[in-house]
C-alpha cells in the first residue's frame, strides 16, 4: 500500500487514539489476555505487580501492567466474533500500522493474544466447574473469515471438508471454516487441561441448540457435532469468540490460544452458577506460565 489509509477506514477518536479500544500504540503489550465480560479485566489486573494503564471505552476495558516483570495488557472483548472482528483489526493496528502517517509498519509485530473465556463441554466426560479446555483448532460456524481474502490459506480446508462430510452439514448455514492456534503458546499454555476442537456459535441460544419458545431448524446438530472425529480430534466444547480470533490472528501474523473453564455440559445438560473460583484459578496459572 503506497497511500496513507483514509480516515473512514482507519478510525481515530479526536485524541489520536484507535477508536474503539481507545488506546494509543505504547499502551498495548506484546501479551494481550482477552476475555469477554468486562468485570474480568480487573480480576486479572488484581494479580499485577504496576499497573500502568488504564483506558475505558463501552465494553471494551484496558489495563496494562506487570506480573512477575512481564509486561501484559488484559483486554475485554465483548461477546461474539462481530466484537472480536473489531478488536483483533484495532490491536492489529496498533502494532502495526503508524498512526501518525496512517501507513503500515515495515517490521512487523507479532502479538500474544490469550483468550480466557467459559464454555459449554460438548462431551460426556468433561465435567462441569474445576475443568478445563485448550482450544486446538477453532471451527468458526459464523462465516466471518469468508470476507478477507485468502481465508483460503489458514483454513484447515482437509478437515474442514470432514467436518462438512461426516456432518452432512446444512447447505443454508454459513459454511465452517478450521484453523489451528499456536502450537507455541499451546505447548506453553494448555499442559493440564483438556485438549481439542472447539466450535464457535454465532449466537448463545439456536446456534448452540438451546430452545426456549422458538424450535431448532436442525435439532440434530449438537449431536453430530458432538461425534465428529478427525484423525483423533473431537469437538469438546461451544463458545462464541475463537474462531474469529485463531482467523484473523492467523492471517494478520499473531499467535492465538484460547482456554475455556466448562461451565456447563449440553450432554448432561449440568450447569455451574458458582464457578468464579475456577476462572481466578485459570487466571493465575495462565499469569504465571505466561510469565516464566
Amino acid at each position: 500500500m503506497t497511500q496513507p489509509i483514509p480516515a473512514s477506514q482507519l478510525v481515530l477518536n479526536n485524541e489520536g487514539a484507535i477508536y474503539h479500544l481507545n488506546l494509543h500504540p505504547d499502551q498495548l503489550a506484546d501479551n494481550v489476555i482477552m476475555v469477554g465480560d468486562p468485570g474480568r479485566v480487573d480480576l486479572i489486573a488484581s494479580f499485577f505487580d504496576k499497573i500502568e494503564v488504564k483506558r475505558e471505552n463501552r465494553e471494551l476495558i484496558t489495563r496494562t501492567g506487570y506480573f512477575n516483570g512481564k509486561r501484559i495488557t488484559a483486554l475485554s472483548t465483548g461477546m461474539g466474533t462481530d466484537n472480536l472482528d473489531i478488536v483483533m483489526n484495532e490491536l492489529d493496528a496498533l502494532a502495526n500500522i503508524d498512526l501518525k502517517t496512517r501507513m503500515p509498519k515495515e517490521k512487523h509485530r507479532s502479538l500474544n493474544l490469550i483468550r480466557i473465556g467459559t464454555c459449554g463441554a460438548l462431551q460426556p466426560d468433561i465435567p462441569v466447574g474445576d475443568s478445563y479446555v485448550a482450544t486446538r483448532y477453532a471451527i468458526g460456524l459464523d462465516g466471518l473469515l469468508y470476507f478477507y481474502e485468502k481465508h483460503d490459506e489458514v483454513d484447515e480446508t482437509e478437515m474442514r471438508d470432514a467436518f462438512i462430510e461426516q456432518l452432512g452439514y446444512p447447505t443454508n448455514l454459513p459454511k465452517p471454516y478450521i484453523v489451528e492456534g499456536s502450537k507455541e503458546l499451546f505447548n506453553r499454555l494448555a499442559q493440564g487441561y483438556y485438549q481439542g476442537v472447539t466450535a464457535t456459535a454465532p449466537g448463545f441460544y439456536g446456534p448452540q441448540g438451546r430452545t426456549l419458545r422458538m424450535h431448532l431448524s436442525y435439532p440434530e446438530l449438537n449431536q453430530k457435532i458432538e461425534a465428529f472425529d478427525y484423525q483423533g480430534w473431537r469437538v469438546c466444547n461451544f463458545e462464541m469468540e475463537s474462531s474469529a480470533l485463531y482467523g484473523l490472528g492467523k492471517m494478520m501474523g499473531h499467535n492465538c490460544l484460547t482456554i475455556c473453564v466448562a461451565i456447563a455440559n449440553r450432554v448432561t445438560e449440568k450447569f455451574s452458577t458458582d464457578y468464579h473460583p475456577y476462572m481466578r484459578k485459570l487466571v493465575l496459572t495462565t499469569l504465571e506460565r505466561l510469565s516464566d
